[in-house]
């Protein structure tokens, strides 16, 4: 496994696209006192080597804020993981999913538009063939959120 190397120029590259990764290329190459090419160049590299793996969209907090959103601990079948895997990225509600160890398998992090759509949302998800069982934890607020 090669090591993938970025110098301080990448990283400050990769800082200004955290903030928005809609960014002008020409806005970019200004902020970074390199010409355009410059930094397409860079952007390619970055995406070959998969240091930069996709461009994502973040929704306004209050938007968000307004969703009812819950953590739902996942029990599956054996060997059940990539299947499920499948069927879950198709949820669009779904934000965030991990994989953990200890009496779960899985946690899934969703946000729903009430708590009507999230109960159907998690039996759903309990439904899945391979999912043995679920347990659900609504969060009533976020304390810290770096």
């Amino acid at each position: 496994m090669s090591s993938i190397r970025t110098d301080a120029t990448d990283q400050e590259l990769l800082a200004l696209l955290r903030e928005d990764a809609r960014t002008p290329t020409a806005v970019l190459a200004r902020k970074l006192r390199l010409s355009r090419t410059t930094v397409q160049s860079r952007l390619a590299r970055l995406e070959r080597e998969r240091v930069i793996a996709g461009y994502t969209v973040k929704v306004d907090p209050q938007v968000e804020a307004a969703q009812v959103r819950a953590h739902i601990l996942i029990t599956l079948e054996p060997r059940r993981s990539p299947a499920i895997e499948t069927e879950l990225r198709r949820i669009s509600e779904l934000r965030t999913l991990h994989s953990v160890s200890g009496p779960f398998d899985l946690i899934a992090i969703v946000a729903a538009p009430s708590i009507g759509e999230l109960d159907r949302l998690i039996d759903r998800i309990g439904a899945l063939d391979g999912v043995e069982r679920t347990q659900s934890a609504i969060v009533l607020s976020t304390r810290i959120d770096r």
